[in-house]
């Protein structure tokens, strides 16, 4: 790699440029939103359903130009943060500079919603003079001089000899660095060396392994310490998300399972309710799983068709799931239930904790009135996925989440800000293990008597991959101080989980790129994090479903 020259402009000259430049991008997000409106608006100004899925293209535009926006608005805090802790040091601000110059340039010339589908601002209704009087001159200067070969070059090259273990500062507090550096020790040694074994076997992930994970407090890090929980937020819930899926995503997910029944059960459990499940989830002797979708539903939760009925003190279940995580070796389900069929809609769901043996693979389901079959996937093993059929499985009526019938959705829903973040946190560590093992791999292949990363396009490939972990990171985080304060945060989770899964499968399958042949071969661990990448944007909401769901937000005017 050709040596290049360090950097001259100096950071506070860069943070009220990048400043400016969010400005400018709120100023154009603005515009694009009158237009959208525009297209989707009735009288009165609500959004009229069926245009709003007439317009899609448009209407997700939107919201993709929207998370691009609040991506800058968190580089640059980010940047004068690091700043003011003396911390901003030359990797991060070629970060910023790179991130802020790409993302810039593709708002005014195109942004990637998915590989085939590139969003230009006159999808939104916006002309080339409306976009031309917002391009200032310090925002062309941005771009001008923002992801230039040269910074990528200089990043590849601090990369290359850097033993940072995130590629940068991730801007944390000391506790927070503490808990990331303790699962990253443990995700190292105890789960990295032998996921691909677990993957290509399609094996359980251990219960040993699991055993840690509780000593460690994964399961009740954001519970309270009345239940049994270390107390923290959301945030250290991300780092951990993150370092548990850098070593194995199955791992990282096992705590999912957790965070979406303690979250439930703490939001919407009678005080006997908690009393009972919130010690044993956080303790981890209770492994619970989440029981919602249906076969032709999705994400159409309002057409679940299984029904509860009760009699006496049980209810009866009857009815099919699918995609359920984790099934056989969890003790409990947080199983979403029709209990009113006279009730359309969401109205007459209901949430259960269904308690269940469990089971191995010899017998998954040993429990009268269930059954099951597992569909084999891709990636994302470890836990194995199965459709569940029951015809008269019991539940106990105290079990009843909160004691009431049809608040099922509404419970369901206070959960999705947070599993959403947590999603997002797996695929940046989804993205962090692509780019382990494509710096990896670089460095040590050579070709025509060169390592490969010393050639440009390798070397890019590096660099933005760091790029987008940090933007990635930072919206994250964002997410999930937001959530922290007590803030609804809906609109800036689905816009963390949408943009970071995109990253992680960029990153994953640049990564394959890097590795040549060699990425397509069963034995690299590059193969397999291309697989467990591509889930990503599709569980806890689809990008379309996240796209939908900030563009409704959007465009009703709740902000």
């Amino acid at each position: 790699m050709t040596a290049v020259p360090q950097r001259s402009e100096t950071s506070s000259q860069f943070i009220p440029q990048a400043e400016d430049a969010v400005g400018v991008a709120e100023a154009l997000l603005s515009d694009a939103t009158i237009a959208v409106r525009k297209r989707v608006a009735v009288d009165g100004g609500d959004t009229l359903g069926r245009l709003f899925d007439r317009e899609q293209r448009a209407t997700h535009g939107l919201a993709w130009l929207a998370t691009y926006v609040e991506a800058l608005r968190q580089m640059a805090a980010y940047a004068s943060r690091m700043q003011a802790e003396g911390k901003f040091g030359e990797i991060e601000e070629l970060q910023v500079r790179i991130g802020f110059g790409e993302y810039l340039a593709q708002m005014f010339g195109g942004i990637p919603m998915s590989q085939g589908e590139i969003l230009r601002l006159s999808d939104l209704g916006l002309s080339l003079a409306d976009v031309a009087a917002r391009v200032t001159p310090v925002c062309q200067l941005l771009i001008d001089t923002g992801n230039t070969a040269t910074r990528r070059a200089r990043l590849a090259e601090l990369i290359n000899h850097n033993h940072e273990p995130t590629y940068g500062n991730a801007g944390l507090d000391e506790t927070l660095e503490a808990i990331r550096e303790e699962m990253r020790k443990f995700s190292a040694s105890e789960v990295a060396p032998h996921a691909q074994q677990w993957h290509l076997k399609n094996e359980y992930i251990p219960l040993d392994v699991i055993s840690h994970m509780s000593e460690l407090g994964v399961f009740g890090l954001t519970l309270p310490e009345e239940f049994g929980g270390m107390g923290l937020g959301k945030e250290s819930m991300c780092v951990v998300s993150e370092e548990l899926s850098r070593g194995y995503i199955g791992v990282g997910s096992l705590g999912t399972r957790s965070e979406i029944a303690a979250e439930l059960i703490l939001g919407s459990g009678t005080e006997e309710q908690k009393r009972k499940w919130l010690p044993a989830i956080a303790s981890g002797e209770i492994l619970p799983t989440a029981v919602f979708t249906e076969p032709n539903t999705g994400s159409d939760l309002a057409s679940l068709k299984t029904r509860a009925v009760r009699d006496g003190n049980v209810y009866k279940i009857y009815g099919n799931k699918t995609w359920i995580t984790h099934p056989v070796r969890a003790d409990l389900m947080t199983l979403l239930v029709r209990t009113d069929p006279k009730q359309s809609g969401y109205r007459g769901l209901s949430m259960l904790l269904a308690e269940k043996p469990r089971g191995d693979d010899g017998n998954p389901f040993p429990a009268p009135g269930m059954s099951g079959t597992e569909i084999e996937v891709l990636g994302y093993r470890g836990m194995k996925e199965y459709e569940i059929a029951f015809d008269g499985f019991e539940v106990k009526t105290e079990n009843l989440l909160g004691g009431i019938e049809g608040a099922g959705f509404k419970q369901l829903m206070q959960t999705f800000e947070a599993a959403r973040i947590q999603t997002a946190a797996r695929a940046i560590g989804v993205a962090q293990a692509a780019m382990d093992q494509g710096l990896a791999y670089a460095q040590q292949r050579s070709q025509f008597a060169r390592p490969i990363i010393e050639f440009p396009r390798v070397a890019d490939k590096l660099a933005m991959m760091s790029v987008e972990i940090l933007i990635a990171r930072q919206l994250t985080y964002f997410a999930a101080r937001q959530k922290d304060s007590g803030r609804r945060c809906d609109l800036e989770a689905g816009m963390a989980k949408l943009l970071a899964a995109r990253v992680a499968w960029a990153a994953a399958d640049n990564t394959v790129q890097i590795h040549g042949g060699n990425g397509f071969a069963l034995e690299f661990p590059a193969s397999r994090i291309l697989c467990d990448a591509r889930i990503l944007n599709i569980f806890e909401g689809a990008a379309e479903i996240q796209a939908q769901v900030i563009a409704r937000r959007l465009l009703d005017g709740s902000n």
